[in-house]
């Protein structure tokens, strides 16, 4: 059972029985009530107030929390959040990008502001300021990978009973969704400028982006025996990687290979460059920087030999080309001489799936389909992103209505219709069941 325990006063029996309280060497220092109570595992647990009221209405809670199993350890809370976040981390099953991202967000933007900080005392509040901060300084990418990792982190204190309830699920933390709008699509003239403003040994990766949809890690880790021209098709097996400093070779995004058609043009195209450029073994780590070699006679490789690395394409030939395209500005110049390009992220390689998007809907190929190229996991998301480039259904609408009801719009009933619109008496006679007609008196119009 729960008590209560003053521990300014102690109760002293006196010479006559009666029972009087005095002073103890505790009078007047720290708080005077005492809440005590038996935990699950039977020991006897504690906790000072600066009320009698205060100290029962806790002892009583605890007992009640035992009784329905809900008990958590009052000073389990005075865990430190970094104790509990380095659990998390470790016990996360993701790729390696995946966990070098959480790993630099924690450290980066969640440690800095909770990392000391004991479990018990972060509140809702706290937490919907610092999201909102985030998103406001770094962009709602950012902010929502902090959250999650933070969120992640305070559930784990819950399920081990550090704490009651995630502060991170308060109705007061709004996390900011994806920046929103339609998805755009380049002219067929603007795709053909940035593929000419290619180097002739780089236009084949402009080219199959455009062509196939593939993004750009999936380009640069395409193969020879990718290539399949008996089915006219391309097997996306793999992408170039970045992990940390190093590359390796990995499974498309969301680690599932596709199958995608290839067009006689993209079929002459790679049949040409595979007899000029006559690729050759190239070995990378698979999916880890330590995992076992994997080698394939990789299409495209870079002045120095190697895998081509999307920063240094970006900056040396799709800017350029971007330019060239008339899509972005002329280059400025650094303090060193060096040029740079002002660009967006919408201007970015992906802009080539948005162009293969737009142009196979509009000769037919339907959402399910274009998801499967595009190797989306869920046709949902393909149908939210490029809806909007659906063609109109209204000609199909007209034409299906006047195929099928043409009989309709013939009808000779059409001329009791003009008739009444002109004020005169229809000749047509028409009787309900009833027997009655419209040319009845008893009928009102």
């Amino acid at each position: 059972m729960a008590y209560v325990k003053d521990q300014w006063t102690r109760a002293v029996k006196q010479a006559d029985g009666t029972i009087e309280r005095v002073r103890t060497a505790k009078w007047g220092r720290g708080k005077r009530w005492l809440a005590g109570w038996v935990d699950p595992e039977g020991r006897e647990r504690s906790k000072a107030f600066g009320t009698k009221t205060a100290a029962e209405r806790h002892g009583a809670a605890m007992e009640t929390d035992r009784e329905r199993g809900e008990y958590i350890d009052p000073d389990a809370g005075k865990v430190r959040f970094e104790e509990v976040a380095e659990r998390w981390l470790a016990s996360r099953v993701v790729d390696p990008a995946t966990a070098m991202k959480y790993e630099s967000s924690l450290r980066l933007h969640v440690v800095p502001v909770f990392g000391r900080r004991q479990l018990r005392t972060i509140k809702p509040s706290e937490i919907a300021a610092w999201v909102a901060g985030l998103d406001a300084r770094f962009g709602a990418s950012t902010a929502r990978t902090a959250y999650l990792v933070l969120h992640g982190t305070l559930e784990v204190a819950v399920d081990d009973e550090a704490i009651k309830r995630n502060p991170a699920k308060a109705r007061v933390v709004k996390v900011p969704a994806e920046k929103g709008g339609k998805t755009t699509a380049w002219s067929d003239e603007v795709v053909l400028r940035i593929v000419e403003g290619h180097p002739p040994q780089y236009r084949p990766i402009a080219s199959i982006g455009a062509a196939c949809g593939l993004r750009q890690g999936e380009l640069f880790g395409l193969a020879e025996e990718d290539v399949d021209f008996d089915e006219m098709v391309i097997r996306v097996r793999r992408q170039v990687k970045k992990l940390g400093r190093e590359f390796v070779f990995a499974l498309p995004k969301n680690d599932t290979e596709r199958t995608v058609p290839m067009s006689e043009g993209v079929a002459v195209m790679l049949t040409e460059y595979i007899e000029t450029a006559k690729p050759r073994a190239y070995t990378l780590p698979w999916e880890k920087i330590d995992g076992k070699p994997h080698t394939v006679n990789l299409l495209f490789r870079w002045t120095d030999d190697k895998h081509i690395r999307a920063r240094t394409y970006d900056e040396l030939v799709w800017k350029p080309a971007l330019f060239h395209a008339g899509v972005i500005p002329e280059p400025t110049k650094d303090a060193r001489g060096r040029r740079q390009y002002y660009s967006s992220r919408e201007n970015g390689m992906h802009a080539l799936r948005h162009y293969y998007a737009s142009i196979t809907l509009a000769d037919g190929v339907n959402i399910k389909e274009l998801a499967q190229y595009l190797g989306h996991g869920d046709p949902g998301f393909t149908l939210r992103l490029y809806t909007h480039m659906l063609p109109s259904s209204y000609e199909r609408a007209r034409k299906a209505v006047d195929s099928r009801l043409s009989r309709l719009f013939s009808m000779e009933s059409h001329g009791a219709v003009t008739e009444l619109a002109a004020g005169r008496s229809p000749t047509t006679h028409w009787e309900p069941d009833g027997g009655q007609s419209l040319d009845d008196p008893g009928i009102s119009l």
